[in-house]
């Protein structure tokens, strides 16, 4: 079956999506609360991204999508964060899939997108599936945790290594696309951070997954995916895992802004109860205040070069330096971390309140603390082959990046 027609609706431009993304902080605001008494997102929330075609950023233009760079789609994340990050983490994580699919075989694409294509995935990428190679493709079965959003999609990607057909080789990761009658949602998301992500597991027992409707990681690496036969945008030439990293770690930038904007408003009026002092002429609050959104201004400013860079050199056809992917992957590690330090400084400041969890700082702070727990978010990882490069040593060059 072909596709659809490209949408005849404009596309919007980043400022505007952007700017839609600032009229829904307070709504989301208001939402907070009992989102995360339900540990997920209402589906309220979920219908307002979709109308704001935020989940077609990243989305093939033949399926109704926009095609926007990177950028974009992170701006509108950070936004989306000052208000919530649970919604803002959603976001990241269900909007980057589009991306991804457009990767996969033709076919699959037209199985999740032809006949709705606001159709949404959700994911769960651990590598723990058991894979039986079966004619036409595979038999997948296991349990998956961290399945962010899962309750509003309709398919998911999960992660598995195929055995190898040779005693001795290396196993094969790839991202296994499933419809939702193949899979069962367990509801165990019980945290202290991101409650709302509704991030719960996944089962699966024995389904069958042709092989065109699975991803290998080695062409995602090599930037040679089947979907790019038909997806042939600048866009779908910027590694893959260049673009889920950041999804990760982007909200926090973000939810530390919030957090800030909570900080500044409350310091602008708070007057010790201990030294009867006013806050805002604190020199150590002050300086916090200062340091913080300077950090946020240069992490920003960090994530647009790169993506600058990384478009610029897609659009040119200039193969990518693996020295280049692997610093990209280590600037991204450190984000939540950087956030969670600042966040930490900022609590303090703002005395015994601010530990109350009715607080408008605590849940900014609960929530990117909870993002460190991702191992995309973890420098220590990509720190070791970068480190090891710059010293002369060899890397591994098939490294998520």
């Amino acid at each position: 079956m072909a596709s659809r027609a490209p949408t005849a609706d404009p596309i919007p431009s980043p400022a505007t999506l952007v700017e839609r993304a600032r009229a829904l902080i307070p709504t989301l605001k208001a939402r907070s609360e009992a989102a995360i008494a339900a540990r997920t997102l209402p589906a309220e929330t979920i219908r307002d991204l979709k109308e704001a075609g935020f989940m077609r950023v990243l989305q093939p233009r033949r399926h109704g999508g926009y095609e926007h760079d990177p950028q974009v789609f992170y701006d509108i994340q950070m936004t989306l964060a000052e208000g919530c990050m649970s919604t803002a983490w959603v976001y990241g994580v269900i909007g980057v899939h589009p991306f991804q699919l457009a990767l996969f075989d033709a076919r699959a694409q037209q199985e999740v997108w032809g006949g709705d294509d606001g159709t949404l995935v959700s994911s769960s990428y651990q590598p723990v599936g058991k894979v039986e190679r079966v004619p036409g493709g595979f038999r997948l079965s296991g349990r998956w945790g961290f399945s962010s959003g899962c309750q509003h999609c309709q398919w998911t990607f999960l992660g598995a290594l195929i055995p190898p057909l040779e005693a001795g080789g290396a196993p094969e990761m790839r991202t296994f696309l499933l419809p939702r009658s193949d899979y069962q949602i367990v509801e165990d998301w019980n945290v202290f951070g991101l409650q709302a992500t509704g991030s719960h597991g996944i089962v699966v027992d024995k389904a069958f997954v042709p092989d065109y409707r699975t991803h290998r990681a080695i062409d995602g690496f090599l930037i040679k995916s089947p979907g790019q036969a038909v997806n042939t945008s600048p866009l779908y030439r910027v590694p893959w895992a260049q673009v889920f990293v950041r999804a990760v770690s982007s909200a926090a930038i973000g939810a530390l802004q919030g957090a800030l904007n909570s900080y500044t408003s409350i310091a602008a009026k708070r007057v010790s109860t201990n030294t009867g002092k006013a806050t805002k002429l604190d020199p150590f609050a002050l300086n916090a205040a200062a340091r913080t959104q300077s950090a946020i201004y240069e992490m920003k400013s960090v994530l647009y070069r790169n993506y600058d860079e990384l478009m610029a050199k897609a659009r040119a056809g200039i193969e990518i330096p693996t020295s280049d992917r692997l610093r990209y992957r280590f600037e991204a590690s450190q984000v939540v971390r950087r956030c969670a330090a600042l966040c930490d400084e900022l609590m303090p400041l703002l005395g015994g309140r601010a530990i109350y969890m009715d607080s408008p700082v605590v849940r900014y702070w609960l929530d990117i603390n909870a993002a460190r727990a991702h191992v995309a978010n973890d420098p220590a990882i990509v720190g070791t082959p970068l480190g090891a490069m710059y010293c002369g040593e060899t890397t591994l060059t098939e490294f998520f990046i």
